[in-house]
């Protein structure tokens, strides 16, 4: 492999592991060193855009050779270790930043800009730089990886610079290009595509929100729809469903739960003690993946009980649900529609199921 590849490699394979354990785990910190993790976000964050780019540059240019000193931006510094780094940020750094919504800010040749138009990344170039805070911290971290340069210590700090760019990507405010106008096939089959992945009924939920949102606001049904993120406990959000169709009044005219799998009778009965709380009469289930069958008789007892002593049960899928909403609204509803999942997204969702609904709409 040539080095820009055998850079790249090491950058995508890095970026993998940390994304995949931060979506497990959170935002779990590689390095222990608290003022060395306040450089990196300092950085990462920077008002000064050219920074961003630094760490992910250089670091990863050392890790692909040990004997680079990676404070080093241009050959014509000299001495040792002196490489080009700017090939480097062009060629690897900046088409990451291109496939991911412009997380460091978008720049296509950040490396040729004033405050990195100097030789290294040193204290002695500090009277070139306008934003001097940052750059204390840029030269903070690399003066470290420099003085600990064993590479199981610099790939270490490299995952904390990825971590903070991956937190970065999760505060981006993704772009929907909602078209002009939809039929109802095509909206429907964007719903089909998008829930298609995994997603721990995260995708569905935003999906039934956001129809529940359009209904209320356009047929006067409820004036407000209340929602809990996804991952919170019923205990943490304070509700004992997914969602609260609440009327002008304050009051809950309809409860939804949202399944991502099949409906079970357990699932049923778990919810009913939360259902008498808020003393809410109509109820509907959202059944992603249908009823369990070897338990539709039980839930069809189940339906038939409650509503002998006032509660009315319904169960749907997403699938007949948006299609008859969707019908009923029309082409301005529809439109309506994909917006408003665009905001259920950003509001309580990943960075990777935003991500996804963009683009399908950009496919459109």
């Amino acid at each position: 492999m040539t080095y820009i590849e055998d850079v790249s490699e090491i950058y995508r394979a890095c970026w993998s592991e940390v994304v995949s354990r931060a979506e497990k785990s959170g935002d779990k910190p590689y390095i222990s060193d608290e003022d060395l993790k306040l450089s990196i976000e300092s950085v990462i964050n920077s008002k000064t855009k050219s920074y961003r780019y630094v760490l992910p540059t250089q670091i990863a240019a050392k890790l692909s050779d040990s004997k680079l000193d990676c404070r080093c931006i241009q050959v014509a510094r000299g001495g040792e270790g002196a490489f080009d780094a700017r090939t480097i940020a062009h060629k690897v750094i900046v088409p990451f930043d291109q496939e991911h919504d412009n997380v460091l800010g978008g720049s296509p040749e950040p490396y040729v800009n004033n405050p990195l138009r100097v030789t290294e990344i040193s204290e002695k170039n500090r009277d070139h730089q306008k934003n001097t805070v940052d750059w204390d911290h840029l030269c903070r971290v690399l003066d470290y990886i420099e003085e600990n340069h064993e590479e199981g210590t610099t790939k270490e700090v490299f995952k904390q610079v990825l971590l903070e760019v991956y937190l970065r990507l999760l505060k981006i405010k993704v772009v929907y290009p909602a078209p002009k106008r939809i039929s109802l096939d095509v909206c429907s089959k964007l719903i089909q595509k998008f829930l298609m992945d995994i997603s721990g009924g995260d995708r569905l939920l935003s999906i039934v929100s956001a129809l529940f949102v359009v209904i209320g606001r356009n047929f006067s049904l409820f004036s407000e729809v209340k929602r809990g993120k996804i991952t919170a406990s019923d205990k943490s959000s304070g509700m004992v469903v997914d969602l609260e169709c609440i009327n002008a009044k304050g009051d809950i005219v309809l409860a939804v739960e949202v399944k991502d799998r099949e409906l079970t009778v357990s699932q049923i009965k778990s919810k009913m003690p939360g259902f008498r709380e808020i003393r809410v009469t109509e109820i509907l289930f959202i059944a992603g993946r249908g009823v369990l069958l070897e338990e539709q008789k039980e839930i069809e007892r189940i339906i038939e009980h409650e509503f002998n002593i006032g509660q009315n049960f319904y169960i749907t899928s997403i699938e007949s649900l948006s299609n008859v909403v969707l019908t009923i609204l029309g082409e301005d509803g529809r439109r309506e529609f994909i917006i408003e999942v665009g905001k259920q997204l950003d509001e309580y969702s990943d960075f990777q199921h935003r991500k996804a609904w963009a683009e399908l709409l950009r496919a459109i």
